[in-house]
């Protein structure tokens, strides 16, 4: 197989997908860069592996560099998130800040479910001294974190 150039996108299914895409863009300035109408078939349910398949999309673009996916199943009924973080399969998007510390406040002030404030990641060794993180949950429960990197010395 030929060498992956890069991820094209990452995708989440989400129970509502106006109310995800309202959240999306209310509490982390995130516009949808395009919403597509229902998908359904035979071909698309096999290809999902989920009978019966009806989707709809939108794609949400962070920055120049990256997009991820939010996915509304209005058939078959979709079951609500439960994945733990340490739960095979429960993926989740970081975003980069600036400011972790500004961003946490600004979440709060939102009402967003935070796990807890942001920690350093100093003493961990490698790559990930000077880091900073957080986990937080969209409208569904689907795991978020922040990352605001090391400053340049200078």
């Amino acid at each position: 197989m030929a060498p992956m150039r890069k991820v094209h996108h990452v995708g989440i299914p989400v129970s509502n997908l106006e109310r995800s895409l309202a959240w999306y863009e209310d509490v982390l300035a995130i516009v949808a860069a395009n919403v597509t109408g229902a998908g359904t078939g035979e071909v698309l349910s096999k290809m999902l592996e989920v009978p019966d398949a009806d989707v709809r999309a939108a794609f949400v673009k962070v920055g120049d560099h990256m997009q991820f996916e939010l996915l509304q199943y209005n058939a078959p009924t979709p079951e609500p998130y439960t994945l733990r973080n340490c739960d095979v399969g429960a993926v989740h998007i970081c975003f980069e800040v600036d400011d972790i510390h500004t961003a946490h406040e600004e979440l709060k002030a939102k009402g967003v479910h935070i796990n807890s404030p942001p920690v350093p990641l100093d003493g961990t060794g490698g790559d990930l001294d000077g880091h900073w993180f957080c986990y937080f949950r969209d409208p569904d429960g689907v795991q978020l974190e922040l990352m605001e990197l090391p400053k340049a010395s200078t």
